[in-house]
């Protein structure tokens, strides 16, 4: 016999159930693993501009976003921040000291009012310890954004800044690999400042501003004063 549904934690409403099952990872696990981590996981919440977790904190467990959106970052010495990604609903994170034990890696930072849920690191421990099976589930969610992270860099070296534009683009509306797919004819908006795109990218303001008036003009996106209208995921991830 099946297991039933995962039930969600007593705080947990259905608003924030749905934006956890319609995540890619979770969505693939097996339903006793979905059902541990609903189990284990506690809310937290986060209020605008207030720091989650900081480079060098130790780890405290892994991370599903419910509403909002967080910041990861870097800060150099100099105060400089290189942005590195805008995680949404649904979103799993924190991940990579699971493996090697070590301190965070960049910061984590709420851009508006975020609530979370948190698996700490105890109970992944505990039920790692019990069911070594499940550690390649865990070990996807690490694969999927390290490949990311190289088709990143790859893209900086290798395209001109509209193809770049365009792919960051394509990759943000797919929740960098976390989304379900949806139908090519179904348009995706963004709420992303024009300023944060190209300090994602390491682009000038100007140069994104020209990239993305570029696209529109073919039809793949529509400038709003707010955000971004991408009407062609397929053909913006194809962008060369």
């Amino acid at each position: 016999m099946g297991l039933a549904p995962p039930a969600p934690p007593p705080s947990l409403d259905a608003d924030g159930l749905a934006a956890v099952r319609a995540g890619a990872w979770f969505a693939a696990l097996p339903e006793a693993l979905q059902q541990a981590l609903l189990e284990d996981a506690r809310p937290r919440r986060v209020a605008p501009g207030a720091t989650l977790f900081a480079r060098g904190d130790p780890f405290d467990g892994l991370y599903c976003i419910l509403s909002g959106t967080m910041q990861i970052h870097a800060t150099a010495a100099t105060g400089k921040e290189a942005l590195l990604g805008l995680l949404e609903p649904g979103t799993w994170f924190g991940e990579i000291c699971l493996f090697d034990n070590l301190p965070r890696t960049h910061d984590a930072r709420a851009i508006n009012a975020v609530t979370l849920l948190n698996v700490p690191r105890a109970a992944l421990d505990a039920r790692l310890a019990i069911h070594p099976e499940w550690w390649p589930a865990f070990g996807r969610l690490l694969a999927s954004k390290t490949r990311q992270a190289f088709r990143f860099v790859e893209e900086a070296q290798l395209l001109a800044p509209t193809a770049r534009t365009a792919r960051r683009l394509a990759a943000l509306a797919q929740g960098l690999g976390n989304r379900p797919a949806q139908p090519a004819s179904t348009p995706l908006a963004l709420r992303i400042p024009q300023e944060q795109l190209a300090q994602m990218l390491g682009l000038s303001r100007q140069t994104v501003n020209h990239a993305l008036r570029e696209l529109e003009s073919r039809g793949l996106l529509r400038l709003h004063y707010a955000g971004i209208e991408l009407l062609d995921v397929a053909a913006l991830d194809a962008y060369e």
